[in-house]
């Protein structure tokens, strides 16, 4: 690519696509070209809501926009898989909005396909990019507080029980884990990298989704993960990452931080803060840019084979508690 606006295309429009959409106008050398969903109807409200140049009344069409570089897929877990191969095999690069997809076996169609292609491919997993937590990425590589021995985080929430929303639908991938489990997941892993060791213990909701997730990861290296998720009510949303030589305290919410306290065995504490641009999902298509200028196929902040490793360790959490993940045949 050259140093050409980056015209992006919005494959759904609820609210995860309108908060990303708001996002992106704010920065310099993006545009929103498109928009697609099932109903044209849809796609043209939200294209005038969001003066956004074209409607397409289908997933494919947007796919076919010869006027789109990149899609960002914004539709419900389950419904990732199809239009984000519909937008690949027609050469658009993706943003697929987290989970990749609902399981790891679809996750790696997805991957082997964009390889195949040579198509740009990445999870729209926000957290991964904010600059606070790529500092605490550096921070714990450079040996800042030792070796790290634990990580704990949780994301819970309170949600009325709803059969027909999609939180409670195990049609519409519901459940706490791949909804809100996956930041704290996603969060541990540049850590510590793949556990040795997943125990999982969850709380089903009526519908047999998880409604109350707790998860312990073991590492070969001595190293626990204590991760929880959950609908049933509010947690403090915060990250702990301790080490051999002291620790950081990742403020609420840590999968979108806006401080975090350094802690060093002996020293005074060292708070580190940042400014938060609009809603927090600027940085991650400030990084699909700049991977595409770069020619770059994957980023390197969120890999493909990283997706589809936590998926798969989605996967086994999912086995535990009975509940499958598989949406494709």
């Amino acid at each position: 690519m050259t140093d050409s606006p980056l015209r992006w295309g919005i494959l759904g429009t609820g609210g995860i696509a309108s908060v990303f959409t708001e996002d992106v106008r704010r920065l310099p050398g993006h545009e929103v070209a498109a928009v697609g969903s099932r109903s044209h109807g849809t796609a043209a409200a939200f294209a005038e809501r969001y003066g956004v140049p074209r409607a397409h009344g289908s997933y494919a069409e947007l796919a076919a926009d010869d006027g789109v570089d990149v899609v960002y897929v914004a539709t419900p877990h389950p419904l990732h898989y199809e239009p984000a191969r519909q937008c690949i095999e027609a050469g658009r690069a993706v943003l697929v909005e987290k989970p990749f997809t609902t399981g790891a076996a679809d996750a790696e169609k997805l991957a082997a396909l964009a390889r195949e292609r040579g198509v740009f491919a990445m999870e729209a997993m926000w957290t991964r990019f904010n600059p606070l937590v790529r500092r605490l990425r550096g921070l714990v590589a450079g040996g800042a507080i030792g070796d790290v021995t634990a990580v704990y985080a949780d994301f819970s929430i309170t949600r009325t029980y709803d059969p027909e929303h999609r939180l409670w639908s195990p049609e519409l991938g519901g459940g706490a884990l791949l909804d809100l489990g996956c930041y704290p997941l996603s969060f541990t892993w540049p850590l510590l990298g793949p556990p040795a060791s997943v125990q999982a213990t969850a709380s089903p909701a009526p519908t047999g989704v998880d409604a109350n997730t707790g998860v312990l990861l073991g590492y070969a290296s001595g190293a626990v993960a204590l991760l929880h998720c959950g609908l049933l009510g509010d947690s403090p949303h915060t990250a702990t990452v301790i080490g051999t030589r002291g620790r950081v305290d990742v403020a609420s919410p840590f999968y979108r931080p806006a401080s975090m306290t350094v802690v060093r065995t002996g020293g005074d504490p060292e708070v580190l803060t940042a400014d938060i641009e609009g809603h927090g999902y600027t940085y991650q298509a400030q990084e699909v840019a700049r991977c595409l200028r770069a020619g770059l196929t994957e980023s390197p902040l969120m890999p493909l084979d990283e997706t589809v490793a936590i998926l798969r360790t989605i996967d086994e959490i999912t086995a535990q508690f009975g509940q499958s993940t598989s949406t494709q045949p």
